[in-house]
């Protein structure tokens, strides 16, 4: 059953993020739901564990902003390790999330183009 919770989830967010698209200009229409999407992350972060919602935890975070944005999931990664005192470990994981992506799209996109 979590599954389809996480899967609906990811379905709505997935649209808005599209919806959001059309209304704002790119590239501020990425911009704008990985803020909003980051802070709604921290704000259901406290929610759902102060009150134990799980399985609403799962739609929200995972599927509808983990369908959102990405970056949101990211971030609360990244403030995770922040928040144990892994602070090294945590710049680390910004800067190589952020670098090894980069990388991979121009990797992906130069490959694709050699091999088409």
């Amino acid at each position: 059953m979590t599954f389809l919770y996480v899967a609906l989830g990811g379905a709505l967010g997935a649209a808005l993020r599209y919806l959001t698209s059309l209304v704002v200009a790119f590239p501020f229409g990425t911009l704008s739901v990985n803020v909003v999407g980051s802070f709604l992350m921290g704000v259901a972060f406290v929610f759902f564990a102060q009150k134990g919602l799980d399985r609403i935890a799962m739609f929200t975070m995972t599927g509808l902003l983990g369908g959102f944005t990405t970056f949101s999931a990211f971030s609360l990664d990244a403030f995770r390790l922040y928040e144990r005192g892994d602070v090294g470990q945590a710049a680390l994981y910004v800067g190589a999330s952020v670098l090894l992506s980069i990388f991979g799209l121009f990797a992906g996109v130069a490959i694709a183009r050699v091999m088409s």
